[in-house]
């Protein structure tokens, strides 16, 4: 499965294939243009309480990790299709966060990647 995980302030690429933002709110000061996204998955982000709660402190990444997955629960029909689209081709799943290894797309390829062994 070719899912990976992309800041959107970085240049899009061919490469990238497929690109989802998963962000609840549009990245600050990038264009339509610019982030040349294909799709903007709202549901799949982190609701707004758990958001704030992690504040992207890595010390609570082990717990946002945990509640995110639970939230993600509810949406497995739009995961399902996310493991499809990654089947078939390349999906890039991109964010704002500043931190590239502590941010909700990190869990959401891993969460992806993993339901794809259990299919």
């Amino acid at each position: 499965m070719a899912l990976r995980s992309k800041r959107v302030y970085e240049p899009a690429e061919a490469s990238d294939g497929h690109r989802v933002l998963v962000d609840r709110l549009w990245p600050r000061g990038i264009t339509k243009e610019r982030a040349r996204v294909d799709e903007w998955a709202r549901e799949l982000a982190p609701s707004a309480e758990l958001r704030r709660w992690f504040g992207h402190d890595p010390d609570r990444f082990r717990a946002f990790r945990r509640r995110y997955r639970a939230e993600l629960r509810a949406h497995a029909d739009k995961l399902a299709d996310l493991r499809r689209r990654g089947r078939r081709g390349t999906v890039t799943l991109v964010y704002g966060a500043r931190d590239m290894e502590h941010n909700d797309a990190v869990v959401l390829v891993e969460l992806l990647r993993e339901g794809d062994r259990d299919e």
